[in-house]
């Protein structure tokens, strides 16, 4: 499955190339999918290559071959089914796996915790987790950290956060914060006066300041597990 903007895009691509016999320039994608930058367009491209949907071709401009479409893109009368919010609009249930009070979670792929990435969208496999890990009664998945601005919390490359899902926080809160409806980042939460600040716990890295209306929370960090 892929997420609402990887489809949005991947549509318009093969409306054009069908239209013209060429792909649209990235100005043209970045217009037509309303971002604010053509940074968020080589992501949603590297996102579909990585999916074996479309390849490019090296020193070749718009050199964009459509390897493959979703199944719903290749029946007639197609309508995308899309993740709203670039994660799954139905909420993941927790499974008992066992009775030690063990849970399998679906692992929905990687966070940034660093610069933001294309925000995730559905689960490739599941991780088990201790119950009691868990908070609350609210539903609970996985995700995997790519970055090291949050080290000074103790949260490395490659370790699984393990995350409540809400979408509502309180300051200094680690939070998985989508920025602009396509962008995932893991990090500290602060509102201030109308903006919200996404801090890293890494000096090397600066804090990230939105107006609020760019910022959705999609959950809160409840645990941790890593492998040595």
């Amino acid at each position: 499955m892929l997420t609402r903007k990887q489809m949005e895009l991947l549509d318009f691509i093969k409306t054009r190339v069908d239209r013209d016999g060429v792909p649209p320039s990235f100005d043209e994608m970045k217009e037509a999918l309303d971002l604010r930058s053509k940074s968020g367009i080589h992501r949603l491209i590297t996102a579909l290559e990585e999916r074996g949907f479309i390849r490019r071709l090296a020193h070749r401009a718009r050199a964009i071959d459509i390897v493959k479409l979703p199944e719903a893109m290749e029946r007639p009368g197609f309508k995308p089914r899309v993740i709203e919010g670039d994660r799954p609009a139905t909420p993941w249930n927790a499974i008992p796996v066992e009775t030690r009070n063990a849970l399998e979670l679906p692992l929905m792929g990687r966070i940034a915790a660093g610069l933001p990435i294309e925000a995730i969208g559905d689960a490739m496999q599941h991780v088990t987790v201790p119950g009691s890990m868990l908070s609350g009664r609210g539903q609970h998945y996985a995700l995997e950290v790519k970055g090291d601005s949050m080290i000074e919390a103790g949260i490395n490359d490659g370790d699984i956060v393990v995350i409540r899902e809400q979408n509502t926080a309180e300051n200094g809160e680690i939070v998985v914060a989508l920025v602009d409806d396509h962008e995932a980042t893991l990090k500290r939460f602060r509102r201030k006066s109308g903006s919200i600040a996404l801090e890293p716990a890494n000096a090397a890295y600066e804090t990230q300041i939105y107006p609020d209306h760019r910022v959705k929370i999609q959950g809160r960090l409840v645990g941790l597990i890593r492998s040595y």
